[in-house]
């Protein structure tokens, strides 16, 4: 929301003024962007007739990137800030020639409204040594008493359409590692993966299409993971922050076996959108699939993945479209092959050799058809079913008349 809703600052039973609040316009508004108006109204309660000079709204948004010097370090503290945002407005103030204004007592509502600037703003953001904050604060200046104030946090996002062609494009990465050590090796393990595309938005489920060959001695299992990282700049100096936002596995593969992930999928979950155009703050996310190898350091690919806030519209690019028939290639198998084998037949239900030479004759009977204009050769192929073979059984289906007997032996 666009902070929290409807604050208000209560002040001490010695001061006139009982509350002093700020709302906005439209508390469901969860977020703006450049170019937005921002409305509401400041909220004042007085107990008592109150003096003031002016009553003021001021707009502020800033990005800052900050940390002190590390333990036993003779550095300085590293601090840079950049600005986005700086509005004031008069919302009331004494009439001309004079130096104080008197509100009488009960409930005043101030409203107020301004348009953040159309050129970008950075998408609200906090970190571990740095934010980017946009808030709205209300100021009651008073003779021979201290300024009052309210405030309220303003949350600002940077659109990015993952829709854009950049974005639209798929991404993929082959690597391989050979696993040992010295010249005890015990072969390579190698992996191919790919995304449909680099652009995604909170709450989708990113497809992973890859394919592991195991030719070492191991047993590993791949794994995939969704990474944010967080790059500072202060002073000359880089900061960099690295979470691991989402992650999935997938099955142990024995040595010598391969496995494929045909569109294994992984959800981001909420975080916040990509930061890119802030020049002390980035923000960026990338989708790790590696490999975990006991006894050896684990393989992996990362594929940089933007999030976006303007969700894919389910036409993608030409250059997408061919692009991912790379993976039709390395995946055909597990497309046409069926997931578990189709049951052999019931003998109970094929014809047995006696009925069929019942029924049908010995030789197909060619149609009767004079000069070109005959049908095809194909169409007379007479349909035609395997015969099973014959049952095992401790009696003879067929007895004669006579019963014979022959000596049997086994051969040791």
């Amino acid at each position: 929301m666009g902070g929290e809703a409807g604050s208000a600052a209560v002040v001490g039973p010695e001061s006139r003024v009982k509350s002093l609040g700020l709302v906005f316009e439209d508390e469901r508004k969860g977020c703006y962007s450049s170019g937005d108006t921002v409305a509401g109204h400041v909220l004042l309660e007085a107990a008592e007739p109150v003096t003031l000079r002016a009553l003021r709204l001021e707009a502020q948004g800033r990005a800052t990137a900050a940390w002190g010097p590390s333990a036993g370090a003779t550095a300085p503290a590293a601090a840079s800030e950049v600005e986005y945002l700086n509005v004031r407005l008069s919302l009331r103030e004494p009439p001309a020639g004079e130096g104080i204004l008197l509100l009488q007592p009960g409930k005043h509502e101030f409203p107020f409204s301004f348009q953040l600037p159309s050129e970008p703003l950075v998408t609200s953001f906090s970190g571990k040594y740095g934010s980017i904050r946009y808030c709205v604060r209300a100021v009651l200046e008073r003779p021979q008493a201290p300024d009052q104030s309210i405030k309220r946090e303003l949350q600002v996002v940077s659109h990015i359409d993952v829709n854009t062609p950049a974005l639209l494009t798929p991404v993929l990465k082959t690597q391989e590692k050979m696993v040992g050590c010295w010249f005890f090796t015990s072969g390579p393990v190698s992996l191919s993966a790919k995304i449909e595309r680099k652009g995604y938005c909170n709450g989708e489920a990113i497809p992973i299409y890859a394919e592991i060959e195991n030719c070492s001695s191991r047993l590993i299992v791949p794994k995939a993971a969704i990474f944010q990282t967080q790059t500072y700049l202060a002073s000359g100096k880089t900061k960099t922050v690295r979470l691991m936002v989402a992650h999935v596995r997938g099955n142990h593969i024995a040595s010598g076996s391969t496995d494929t992930w045909n569109g294994k999928t992984l959800k981001i979950p909420p975080v916040t959108p990509s930061i890119l155009d802030c020049c002390i703050i980035r923000v960026d996310y990338s989708l790790a699939v590696y490999i975990h190898i006991p006894g050896a350091k684990k393989l992996m690919l990362e594929l940089p993945v933007v999030i976006g806030t303007v969700p894919y519209n389910g036409f993608g690019s030409r250059n997408s479209s061919i692009a991912s028939q790379f993976f039709m290639d390395m995946s055909w198998l597990t497309l046409t092959l069926p997931e578990q084998p189709e049951a052999p037949p019931n003998y109970a239900d094929v014809v047995s050799e006696e009925e069929l030479s019942r029924h049908v004759p010995p030789y197909p009977q060619p149609p009767n058809c004079e000069g070109e204009s005959c049908c095809p050769m194909f169409a007379c192929i007479q349909e035609f079913r395997f015969q099973p073979p014959p049952l095992y059984s401790e009696v003879d289906p067929h007895p004669s008349d006579v019963e014979e007997t022959q000596p049997v032996s086994f051969i040791l």
